[in-house]
């Protein structure tokens, strides 16, 4: 069952307890500070003992993403996720030129962790790679 965990002018984050799977969708441009709220929501649930194995971004509707805010994601986020129990992840795009830009960046932050990590245009797909067990 999905359940929503946040919500703001810039994403939803939902949590699927059966798939211990977080998701952040996001809705157009974005503000430093209103990138890490959805993030944090995530942490936060992993922190009251909430198992978050696998997370989705769908950034097809994402705004442009500050160089700030991807040098939070990868020294503070990434790290937090991973010792939070994150085993996969992946992004949904529509694949514009900023977006490939942002994604090649974030990619470079997981493959730090051995994190299983992809990109896809569609959620089912997604999901699909998010499920298999290594």
């Amino acid at each position: 069952m999905e359940q929503k965990i946040f919500e703001s002018s810039a994403a939803v984050v939902y949590y699927i307890s059966e798939k211990s799977l977080a998701k952040i969708i996001w809705k157009g441009n974005i503000t430093p500070e209103e990138y890490k709220k959805p993030f944090l929501a995530i942490i936060d649930l992993s922190k009251k003992g909430t198992l978050v194995t696998r997370f989705m971004s769908d950034i097809r509707n994402q705004g442009i993403v500050s160089p700030e805010s991807r040098k939070w994601f990868e020294k503070e986020m990434v790290p937090a996720a991973v010792e939070g129990g994150l085993k996969r992840a992946a992004v949904i795009s529509g694949g514009n030129a900023f977006k490939t830009y942002y994604i090649n960046l974030i990619l470079g932050a997981v493959n730090k962790f051995n994190l299983p990590f992809k990109i896809f245009n569609d959620e089912e797909k997604a999901i699909e790679f998010l499920m298999k067990e290594d």
